[in-house]
């Protein structure tokens, strides 16, 4: 698995509003974070963040409201949201083998074998990412499988 800048800005975006809307202690409203807010406090490129926010607005993970007071708040509570969703909504397949999804990297002879390892190692990607929160990790105690 490749971790691309934009995975790890994507995840470092979404805890930062996942922490402005109480870490999902279901206690606090939400409150709107800024994009530019968000690009001076994560250290990112605020024209690289606005195509992040975008793609992640798209797979219905943040929503957006526009104006002065307006930003970026989760559509479901951070203790709903996994990181594999994040992942998946700006980079697709979690792995890929030469620009393909695990699954339709096919191989003959000698390497046929090597179909089940891709699988394998996408699976426990799957198995981590999917079993981890932006709660747990706003409270640093990420699961582990």
């Amino acid at each position: 698995m490749f971790v691309s800048a934009r995975s790890d800005y994507a995840l470092r975006a979404m805890l930062a509003v996942a922490a402005a809307a109480g870490g999902g202690d279901g206690g606090r409203v939400a409150e709107l974070v800024k994009a530019a807010s968000l690009a001076e406090t994560q250290d990112i490129p605020l024209s690289f963040l606005q195509g992040i926010l975008l793609d992640l607005r798209r797979a219905g993970l943040l929503h957006s409201h526009r104006g002065a007071d307006g930003g970026y708040a989760l559509t479901r509570p951070p203790d709903e949201i996994t990181v594999g969703d994040v992942l998946r909504a700006v980079g697709g397949s979690l792995t890929t083998v030469r620009g393909l999804p695990a699954e339709r990297a096919g191989y003959h002879g000698v390497a046929a074998g090597l179909t089940d390892v891709w699988l394998a190692v996408h699976g426990a990607i799957a198995t981590v990412v999917d079993s981890t929160t932006l709660a747990d990790l706003l409270t640093h105690a990420p699961t582990t499988p």
